[in-house]
């Protein structure tokens, strides 16, 4: 149901005012002012919640003419009409009116047909003119236009309280990919295609608009579910009419349940329900839910806490300890990060790692990991423990700073350490985004002593021609890949046959995530050099570490060789 329109009257004679309030009160509230001041004061309360003003010239305190001076002085208020009243009719009062602003001039004694069809016709010209500068349609595609469409929902959502809308958005993965490999008319033509299609499906049934570069969103009437069939058809529509092939769109519906959000966040909802199947290969569609709701939710707290929890040291280390097959002795550990939140409790590395990727914090983070490893080493060597060495993570977003190698180096001498106390683990996949500058990076990181691991080694990426070309040290073979190979018997599997390519290239092996006494004993066959997983022990804590250690012996703890030849010189 629409609200109804305000209409301030500003008269100082109590009848005339009376008159017109009496006049106007059946199509619209009311507001009433004596003078000119007082109109002011009601204006700065409801600004452009008023549609319109009725204005008598002479008045006592304030009056209409310097109102008028006023108030269309002011750009909250300068584009509410007003019509001027006045008991003379004349020409000149008339024309003083109008160029004090004034939209209409009526005289009085009030003729109450008059004064409805001209307050009526003033404000639904002051609406149509407010409408046509929304600018209706997108100019590419023909759609209404983002400001206009939202307007759009409103006013049917309005008008129709008793119906069930749901909103439909859907998102291009890699657009600017398509712009930048096959040039920005390409990606007209294909923004140009999607609308048509919007246009097709949606019908008379609703209605569409672009939203952003390649974002659009249609308004429908509920329907009988929505299925992946549906959505993965009106995406096979958008590849057909293309020269590009393998387009892939992102769908995510709003149930609107809930009339009380703006028309923005209900788009927003459904955008965000898009975006979370983004990458899925085969999911077209996604709706927005408490599931998803909740995730925001979590994903917005953890970003709002995650600097003043590294600030309170929130993020505490713990080592997961690596031993050496042949003789099953502690020889190194793997630092792994977990949040100890003071209200929330222990939390998920799954949950805040991969967003910390995703925002960029994850370098900050991994700054105060080797910091704090750094710090745990010099205290083990302090105390006169076995000397060990523990590797740490580095993310991507790492090896792209250029300032990388000086902030490892400044790490270790602000501890006094060899950089062979820490193990640089660099994920197999990161080698793959862009060679050569990640080779030149870590190639400079070994030259200075630090030991390169390549992490999650089985996981799918890497050629064997890209593994010849990367200066490593130490395969760590990915949880997975052990699993499922060491489920194989040996002549079909391909376990073997890295462990001598490691050989031949001088590398040393590590297996991660190894759960049972079956995975030690093939990867001890095969001559694995060191494992770690629960097998052994789980992640525990510094100070439970530091007890494991000291129970060592000097001789016990020879680390990963901290010096190895590069690749190049296998053949020696």
């Amino acid at each position: 149901m629409f609200s109804r329109k305000k209409i301030l009257v500003v008269e100082d004679n109590p009848l005339n005012r009376g008159l017109l309030c009496e006049i106007l009160a059946s199509d619209y509230d009311v507001l009433e002012a004596e003078n000119g001041q007082e109109a002011l004061d009601v204006l700065k309360q409801y600004k452009e919640g008023i549609s319109l003003i009725l204005l008598d010239i002479v008045m006592p305190v304030m009056d209409g003419y310097t109102f008028l001076s006023i108030m269309k002085a002011d750009p909250a208020y300068s584009s509410i009409p007003v019509i001027v009243t006045t008991q003379n009719d004349g020409e000149s009062d008339e024309v003083a009116a109008l160029s004090h602003g004034a939209s209409d001039f009526v005289a009085k004694p009030y003729r109450p047909q008059i004064i409805l069809h001209r307050v009526a016709s003033i404000i639904n010209l002051r609406e149509t003119a407010a409408m046509v500068n929304l600018i209706q349609y997108d100019r590419l595609t023909g759609l209404y236009s983002k400001e206009f469409f939202y307007q759009q929902i409103k006013d049917i959502l309005l008008r129709n309280p008793e119906k069930q809308y749901d909103i439909i958005c859907s998102d291009i993965e890699n657009f600017k990919l398509i712009n930048d490999v096959f040039g920005v008319p390409t990606g007209d033509r294909l923004l140009c295609g999607i609308a048509d299609m919007y246009k097709r499906r949606v019908g008379s049934r609703g209605i569409c608009g672009r939203m952003n570069s390649d974002q659009f969103a249609c308004l429908l009437e509920r329907r009988d579910g929505f299925t992946e069939e549906l959505f993965r058809t009106a995406t096979e529509e958008v590849n057909a009419f293309m020269d590009v092939r393998n387009i892939v769109m992102k769908w995510g519906i709003y149930y609107i349940e809930d009339r009380t959000i703006s028309v923005e966040q209900m788009c927003d909802r459904a955008l965000l329900a898009a975006r979370s199947i983004k990458g899925q290969y085969g999911k077209y569609i996604a709706a927005y839910d408490d599931t998803l709701r909740n995730s925001m939710l979590k994903e917005q707290m953890i970003t709002d806490s995650m600097e003043s929890a590294l600030a309170q040291n929130q993020f505490q280390i713990y080592l997961q300890p690596k031993y050496r097959i042949e003789d099953q002795k502690l020889v190194g550990a793997e630092a792994l990060v977990r949040w100890i939140h003071p209200e929330w409790g222990f939390q998920s590395p799954a949950e805040f790692i991969p967003l910390f990727e995703k925002n960029g914090f994850i370098t900050k983070m991994d700054q105060y990991v080797w910091d704090k490893t750094c710090a745990i080493i010099k205290e083990w060597e302090v105390e006169g423990l076995p000397p060990i060495s523990v590797s740490v993570n580095v993310s991507r977003a790492d090896i792209y700073n250029a300032d990388l190698a000086e902030i490892l180096m400044r790490t270790v001498k602000k501890y006094n350490l060899s950089p062979s106390h820490l193990h640089l683990e660099i994920t197999e996949s990161a080698y793959t985004e862009n060679p050569t500058q990640i080779i030149d990076t870590v190639r400079q990181l070994r030259e200075l002593g630090f030991i390169i691991e390549m992490d999650d080694f089985g996981s799918g990426y890497s050629s064997l021609n890209m593994l010849n070309e990367m200066p490593i040290d130490i395969l760590k073979l990915d949880m997975k890949f052990i699993q499922s190979e060491t489920a194989k018997p040996n002549s079909q599997g391909i376990l073997q046959f890295i462990i001598a390519l490691a050989r031949w290239m001088h590398l040393s092996v590590v297996a991660e995530g190894v759960e049972t006494k079956e995975q030690f004993n093939r990867l001890k066959e095969i001559g694995c050099d060191y494992v770690q997983g629960y097998y052994f022990a789980k992640p525990m804590p510094c100070a439970e570490f530091k007890e494991l250690l000291g129970k060592q012996e000097h001789s016990d703890t020879e680390e990963f060789p901290a010096e190895m030849k590069y690749k190049g010189q296998a053949s020696e």
